[in-house]
């Protein structure tokens, strides 16, 4: 079967509301900081009018790392719903922009379109609380076959199996995934998500993914250790291949029974760490999906993650295509 995309990948249509915020702002609004929480909608009206945004764009982690794939000159494609309003008109409109496909139908009665208030404090750190919105009601008929088995990978959003009815979504396409002999990958997304969902995620990987995307946090939470050395030997077992990154101390690629150091890219401003592991992703992704060697995809991802946090937002400010052809990759 022909591959029309590099990646297509399943995960909340959000738009994100970026705000700078100081520790007080957190403590005063009950925010564990540096954690996403899921808030509902009168929750979501009462921080949004506490803010005052430095920024509104389409986001959603998957989608960022669509967007990512993207900017490296990807053919890339996105599963995700939004209701038939004008933030979803908006989210739409972005990923077209960049070349991505977004065929999903829109929700016309029920919940508005999802948005993430993402408080950025000095440090850089970011404490989202995520009002899932639209994207709740994604469910297994929202899979699209055709993009599913003509991309070489799937790439499915840990903040996805909050929802019964996306579980089943992920199900379905990791399902028309293996058929069509595809790659299959996975991010934790954060590590509450891991807490509440730990044997569901387990059992997911252990039958079904081929790539797994962690942070340190996440993946000690995974396997309920505070050794990292001990999480990552245990990643390993599991799946094909572990990215595991570890922020200032770059990242580690397991395969093979092989274990690759990427260093992290130097970082000349730090102003919003939002959309790194995203943009991570995105970079592991590209290069995996041209046949890259592993260091190298590993190098393609530090090189996004380090562009995206010296600004504000979760997406490229400039072409991670060119970006990589200046620093020989």
């Amino acid at each position: 079967m022909n591959t029309e995309y590099d990646v297509t990948a399943i995960g909340n249509a959000l738009v994100d509301v970026i705000a700078a915020a100081d520790d007080a702002f957190l403590t005063r609004h009950d925010m564990a900081k540096g954690a996403m929480t899921l808030i509902d909608e009168p929750r979501a009206h009462s921080l949004y009018g506490a803010m005052t945004p430095d920024l509104e764009t389409s986001g959603g982690s998957a989608g960022n790392t669509i967007a990512g794939v993207a900017s490296f000159g990807g053919r890339a494609a996105f599963i995700g719903k939004v209701a038939a309003d004008p933030l979803g008109e908006v989210f739409a409109r972005d990923l077209r922009a960049l070349g991505a496909a977004f065929t999903t139908s829109r929700l016309t009665k029920g919940p508005a379109t999802g948005r993430c208030l993402i408080s950025v404090t000095p440090d850089g750190e970011r404490t989202m609380s995520t009002y899932l919105g639209a994207g709740v009601e994604l469910t297994a008929a929202d899979v699209s076959p055709a993009l599913v088995e003509s991309s070489r990978i799937l790439y499915l959003e840990g903040y996805l199996f909050d929802p019964h009815e996306a579980r089943r979504a992920f199900a379905k396409a990791a399902g028309l995934a293996r058929a069509a002999g595809r790659s299959i990958a996975l991010t934790l997304s954060d590590g509450f998500v891991v807490e509440r969902h730990r044997g569901a995620l387990l059992g997911f990987i252990d039958t079904q993914v081929d790539i797994v995307f962690a942070n340190e946090t996440e993946i000690c939470a995974l396997f309920e250790t505070d050794d990292f050395d001990a999480a990552t030997a245990a990643i390993a077992g599991r799946c094909a291949v572990a990215a595991v990154t570890r922020g200032e101390k770059g990242s580690i690629i397991l395969a093979d029974g092989q274990r690759h150091v990427i260093p992290a890219n130097p970082v000349e401003r730090l102003v919003d760490t939002t959309g790194a592991g995203d943009q991570y992703a995105a970079g592991f992704l590209y290069g995996f999906a041209k046949g890259r060697p592993l260091e190298i995809c590993g190098r393609l991802a530090s090189l996004a993650a380090v562009e995206v946090i010296g600004h504000y937002g979760p997406r490229p400010a400039v072409s991670l295509r060119n970006l990589a052809a200046a620093n020989g990759l």
